[in-house]
């Protein structure tokens, strides 16, 4: 009988490989630019295309990738021009100003269509620092709920892939079960962590600061079309802080403050069990009416 292979990485770290492909000379004084060749992943397609906070990902590992970074993320945006095809896709990160302890980024995605025309489907942009100690503190306060092992997982039914490859426990704010256009609030709470368990970096922070459904669902409980438009992460944590969280939980929360003419916000945060604040988001959706 034939043997199955298993690939022994993680499905994560397989939709994040790039390869370098090329490498354009400095110009007019300024930092390389660091080319790679990417790969969507069938693990994690979303209704059209990939799932947006693997997308973001792989652009933050262009940065992460790059022979001169320096520091490690501070910020990290995203604005999704177009839909990601299945298939390859061209990455590219620059370094557009370094300073002594800061340095700015721009990344891009692009594709080549049917017609052999190479697109641009994503846009971001990141900073990078030298952080130093200083005096720190943290004026949000993480919301009090149940510890993950005590609240069931999620066994509604799971569309697309991308769902699968998250352990995801809701502790308020369900996705509706029944779409009767009942308004609600905006708000969810949930413990996240991959599936199957990967210790947590910043590309699979910045994945799940996306995990989110539509806030508009919650609001509304009306299955409408959307897609992100723009996604900001603010990271407040180094390495080795996410590096200590390793396998554990994360709790999220998420809310909208406003829906108005086709689009909605939301804002959310990201704490692991021991109460750190790792990271603060915020995304601009379009929603169609």
């Amino acid at each position: 009988m034939k043997k199955t292979t298993v690939s022994a990485v993680h499905p994560l770290d397989q939709a994040l490989t790039l390869t370098p492909v090329a490498n354009t000379a400095h110009e007019h004084g300024r930092e390389a630019a660091r080319h790679w060749q990417g790969q969507t992943h069938h693990d994690y397609m979303n209704m059209v295309g990939p799932f947006g906070g693997l997308i973001a990902a792989q652009a933050m590992n262009a940065v992460l990738q790059h022979p001169e970074l320096l520091g490690e993320p501070i910020s990290f945006t995203a604005n999704f021009a177009a839909a990601l095809q299945e298939g390859s896709f061209r990455a590219e990160a620059r370094p557009v100003r370094t300073n002594r302890s800061t340095q700015h980024w721009q990344i891009t995605l692009s594709q080549t269509n049917s017609e052999g025309v190479d697109s641009v489907v994503l846009t971001a942009t990141a900073v990078t620092a030298k952080r130093r100690q200083t005096w720190s503190a943290v004026d949000a306060v993480m919301p009090d709920v149940p510890p993950p092992a005590t609240v069931a997982r999620a066994t509604q039914p799971k569309p697309v892939a991308w769902v699968r490859r998250y352990d995801m426990r809701p502790c308020a704010g369900e996705v509706p079960t029944e779409w009767n256009g009942t308004e609600a609030d905006s708000l969810t709470q949930l413990w996240m962590r991959d599936d199957p368990p990967r210790p947590l970096d910043f590309c699979s922070l910045t994945a799940l600061a996306d995990v989110f459904y539509p806030r508009v669902w919650r609001r509304r409980a009306f299955m409408t079309p959307v897609g992100t438009v723009s996604m900001t992460v603010y990271f407040h944590a180094s390495a080795a802080e996410l590096a200590a969280t390793g396998t554990d939980y994360l709790l999220g929360q998420a809310r909208a403050q406003s829906f108005f003419n086709g689009f909605f916000d939301q804002s959310a945060e990201l704490w692991n069990e021991s109460g750190h604040l790792l990271a603060t988001t915020h995304q601009i959706v379009y929603f169609k009416e």
